[in-house]
């Protein structure tokens, strides 16, 4: 009867167990996604552009903004993203891009480094975003006073040699200073611009099938924009 009784609670502690693990492999333990997703935004160019310029008014006004994030929505994007704007900034920690345009986790794609520049691991990060998580806007942002820029205007001007990696990071902007070194007005600020306008231009007229096709059948803009440090404003440019 002992024996009995003993298999009998080692079946009903072996079924318990099997529906355990079954339980534990089948359903989403709580606190952690579900289930992979491969859903992608479905935000047009244009109201992917407006969704940020809505949200830096928002921030510069000090006006209340919705930023999606918290414990749900971190849980909701754990195993899929759907972000709906490649956003390539300055490294500047003042140029916080969720912060300035109010967005949430899971919103902006964004590739960063000092002078928002577009070397190959950049435009690898931009093809990446545009044709596997079908982002339909590319902004380039560039800042007042940007260190990087001002560096750039420092070779131009007085022929500083900069040590290391530091001087191959600031090449991409020389030419971007030359071209505006005659115009009227602050020379840095103009350069923010002109390199902001020389990576739009280039991505504009890639040759990568990534970038092209997605721009040929307006499925995707590039569009160059400067923030300014002292009224938390962002200025678009480049729109077309």
């Amino acid at each position: 009867m002992g024996q009995q009784l003993d298999r009998r609670a080692f079946l009903s502690c072996g079924c318990a167990a099997g529906l355990g693990c079954f339980a534990a492999t089948a359903l989403p333990r709580p606190g952690f996604a579900a289930e992979l997703s491969h859903k992608k935004t479905d935000l047009t160019p244009d109201r992917a552009l407006q969704a940020l310029k809505d949200g830096n008014r928002s921030f510069s006004t000090d006006s209340p903004v919705r930023a999606v994030q918290g414990r749900e929505r971190r849980i909701e994007i754990a195993l899929a993203q759907t972000p709906f704007c490649v956003l390539v900034s300055c490294s500047d920690s003042r140029v916080s891009p969720e912060i300035l345009f109010g967005r949430g986790l899971g919103e902006l794609f964004i590739v960063r480094n000092a002078g928002n520049t577009v070397d190959t691991a950049a435009l690898g990060s931009i093809e990446y975003a545009v044709s596997q998580l079908g982002v339909p806007l590319i902004l380039v942002m560039g800042h007042s006073r940007c260190g990087a820029v001002l560096a750039a205007v420092d070779v131009v001007k007085n022929n500083t040699v900069y040590p290391g990696a530091i001087g191959r990071m600031i090449e991409p902007i020389v030419p971007a200073v030359l071209s505006v070194r005659d115009k009227p007005g602050d020379l840095v600020e103009n350069a923010v611009r002109a390199n902001v306008s020389r990576i739009v231009s280039r991505l504009r007229t890639a040759s990568e099938p990534a970038l092209i096709d997605p721009l040929e059948h307006r499925q995707l803009r590039v569009v160059g924009a400067a923030y300014s440090l002292d009224t938390g404003g962002v200025d678009f440019f480049d729109e077309a």
